[in-house]
């Protein structure tokens, strides 16, 4: 796909969720983001660009390019296993040019789905994989309560039962976990990382100033460096405000710049 974060490269990007700026009209969110100084837009299917317009999306992925933007994904609302129509969300991507579609895995907890549920959501993220693969879209997973991605033994199931070359999946710290328990999480499922969610709550859903969080991203960072380029993504920023939003992007990108001064220094095995 043209117009995406580039592959074969190493390192993490700097980008932004439009849903994070929901209220926002969308040539105002990319305002914001070169203001940032942030790299890339996953741009989202609810209120952005819905599902459906093709035309509206091409002119949303133009509009991204020419502000020297990338679009990293398509942030679509498609919950696997509840027979939504797939064809409308990957024609938007496309249209969009965005290189990757992100879903979510059902719409029940691991705890609560039988096989029958689980059966029918991994049959239909293959199905949906395949259709996106045909158009060189990657797949990639929401980590999300109250679906099949909410737990670690849940979701590295589901992603081998999948088993998709080009299907993957997000990471977020889940809400309320130890920092130790976030890195086991991304740790297990650096295989399939596609992107992150970045975001400082605490405690619990309290949206915080991101750098009341700059070590744990810290270590997330480092622990999420691998071949391939990977964004980094501000979501749901303390009182939606454009000022804490620029504060957030700011410490984003000094503890990206860390890191890959810090990865550049280390030898890298073929």
């Amino acid at each position: 796909m043209s117009g995406g974060v580039s592959e074969g490269a190493f390192g993490v990007k700097g980008g932004v969720a439009s849903v994070t700026f929901r209220k926002l009209a969308p040539h105002r969110v990319i305002d914001a983001t070169v203001r940032a100084g942030l790299e890339a837009i996953e741009w989202g299917g609810d209120v952005h660009v819905p599902p459906g317009n093709a035309a509206h999306a091409r002119d949303m992925g133009r509009a991204t390019r020419d502000a020297g933007l990338a679009v990293s994904s398509y942030g679509s609302y498609y919950v696997a296993g509840e027979g939504q129509e797939f064809a409308p969300v990957l024609d938007a991507a496309v249209a969009l040019g965005a290189p990757v579609i992100r879903i979510w895995a059902g719409r029940r907890p691991s705890a609560e789905s039988d096989a029958g549920y689980r059966s029918r959501v991994v049959c239909d993220v293959a199905a949906t994989a395949a259709l996106a693969h045909a158009e060189g879209v990657r797949i990639a997973l929401e980590l999300h309560g109250g679906t099949l991605t909410d737990e670690l033994g849940s979701a590295r199931n589901l992603l081998e039962e999948i088993a998709a070359p080009n299907a993957g999946t997000y990471w977020q710290p889940p809400v309320g976990a130890s920092v130790e328990d976030a890195l086991a999480l991304l740790g297990a499922l650096k295989p399939w990382l596609v992107h992150l969610h970045v975001f400082h709550w605490s405690p619990g859903t309290e949206r915080r100033p991101l750098v009341e969080g700059r070590e744990r991203w810290r270590r997330y960072l480092h622990a999420a460096a691998a071949p391939g380029v990977h964004v980094a993504m501000l979501e749901f920023v303390r009182d939606d405000s454009e000022d804490q939003f620029m504060q957030d992007a700011a410490v984003l990108k000094e503890l990206i710049r860390d890191e890959m001064e810090s990865g550049a220094r280390q030898p890298h095995l073929p």
